[in-house]
C-alpha cells in the first residue's frame, strides 16, 4: 500500500497505480495578500477524477485543502480581509501572515512530518515577520485493499505558541458575523460540485442527505459531500461521473466536536471548524494538536456508504503514526 513521493524541492507528489492522488505545495509562491501556506492541490479519487479547487476567482486564497485559520490573535492565517465586529464587514487589514516549511523530520512510503514556522507580516522595509507560531505537521496516506474505490488521507498539526502573549483563535463568528465560523482544516471543491449534495450523520448511527444551509454550524464527528464531474459519461448509459469526500474529526480535538462550516451554493466546500462560534484559547508556549481524516472516494454515496467512509476514516485515525521512518530525510532536493 506504498504511496510514491516525489519531490522537487517546492512541492510532492504521492501516486498509487499510476494515479497522482495529491500534490503537497510546501514552498508556494503565493502573494502576502493570500496568506502563503502549504495546501494540497490537486487532489484527485483513484480513478483520477480531481476533487479540488485551486485559487478560484471569487476566494482566490482557497487552495484545495489548507489548513487555513483567520483569527489567531491580531493576524490572519487565511488569507485576504478580516471581519471587523466594529465595523460589520469585511477591512483590509494588512495582516496576512504565512506559514513557512523549514524541513522535512520523517520521510516514509506512506507521508511524512514537516517542521513549520508561522510569520507575521513582513516590514514595510522588507523585514521578514516575528516568528509567532512554531507547528509540526504529519501528513499520511492510506490506500486500503478491501476498499479498491477510496483512500484516506490524515492530517495533524501540532502548533506550539513560541510568541510573548496569547494568539487566541477565531472566526468570523467570534467576531461577529452570523453563522461564518470558518476556520481549520478548508476544503474547496471544484466549480462543477456547486449544488452538491451534503450527507451529515444521524442519531442512529447512519447518515442521511442533507441541505447545506440548514446544517452549517452543526456539531458532528464526520460530514460528506458528493459532486459531479464535468465531462464524458463513464459509460453508454449516460448521467455524470460523481466522487465523495468525506471529513472525519476524532471529536478529541481543542473545542470539542466541531461546527462544520459547508457550502453548497454558490460554491463547494466543508471545513470542521474547532473555532466556529468560541475561541480556543491559546497562550504563550502552550501546544495545541488537531488530527483530522479525509476519506476520498470514487462514485456517489448515499447515507450508508456515507458512514462506511466516515468509519473507514475513524478506523484509520485510530492507527496513525504507523508508516513513517524516523530521522532527517532530504530527498531530492526536499528541505
Amino acid at each position: 500500500m506504498a504511496v510514491t513521493l516525489n519531490s522537487d524541492g517546492a512541492a510532492m507528489t504521492g501516486s498509487r497505480d499510476g494515479v497522482d492522488l495529491f500534490t503537497y505545495v510546501y514552498r508556494p509562491h503565493d502573494v502576502p495578500y493570500e496568506s502563503p501556506r502549504p495546501y494540497l492541490h490537486p487532489l484527485r479519487t483513484r480513478g483520477g477524477d480531481v476533487v479540488s479547487a485551486y485559487r478560484p476567482w471569487d476566494h482566490v486564497w482557497h487552495k484545495g485543502i489548507a489548513w487555513s485559520l483567520p483569527h489567531v490573535g491580531p493576524w490572519n492565517f487565511w488569507g485576504g480581509p478580516n471581519y471587523v465586529r466594529e465595523q460589520g464587514t469585511y477591512v483590509d487589514l494588512d495582516n496576512d501572515g504565512s506559514m513557512e516549511h523549514e524541513q522535512f523530520t520523517a520521510l516514509g512510503p506512506c507521508g511524512f512530518t514537516e517542521e513549520l514556522s508561522w510569520r507575521t507580516p513582513p516590514a514595510a522595509d522588507g523585514t521578514p515577520g516575528e516568528v509567532v507560531v512554531r507547528e509540526e505537521r504529519t501528513v499520511q496516506v492510506v490506500v486500503p485493499d478491501d476498499a479498491p474505490d477510496a483512500w484516506v488521507l490524515t492530517f495533524r498539526s501540532v502548533m506550539t505558541n513560541v510568541s510573548a502573549g496569547p494568539l487566541d483563535i477565531g472566526s468570523p463568528t467570534t467576531n461577529g458575523r452570523e453563522n461564518a465560523g470558518y476556520g481549520g482544516l478548508f476544503w474547496r471543491g471544484p466549480r462543477s460540485f456547486t449544488e452538491g449534495q451534503v450527507l451529515v450523520p444521524t442519531d442512529d448511527g447512519g447518515a442521511a442527505a442533507a441541505d447545506a444551509e440548514d446544517v452549517r454550524g452543526l456539531r458532528a464527528e464526520w460530514l460528506g459531500f458528493v459532486g459531479r464531474h464535468d465531462g464524458e459519461a463513464p459509460s453508454a448509459a449516460g448521467g455524470s461521473r460523481s466522487s465523495t469526500v468525506v471529513m472525519v474529526d476524532p471529536g478529541s480535538n481543542p473545542g470539542g466536536t466541531p461546527q462544520w462550516f459547508v457550502r453548497s451554493v454558490p460554491f463547494a466546500c466543508v471545513c470542521p471548524a474547532p473555532f466556529f462560534s468560541q475561541e480556543v484559547p491559546f497562550a504563550a508556549g502552550q501546544t495545541l494538536t488537531f488530527d483530522y481524516a479525509v476519506v476520498v472516494a470514487d462514485g456517489a454515496a448515499d447515507g450508508a456508504r456515507g458512514s462506511a467512509l466516515a468509519a473507514l476514516g475513524r478506523h484509520v485515525l485510530a492507527g496513525e503514526g504507523a508508516g513513517l521512518e524516523t530521522g532527517h530525510v532530504t530527498p531530492a532536493g526536499a528541505r
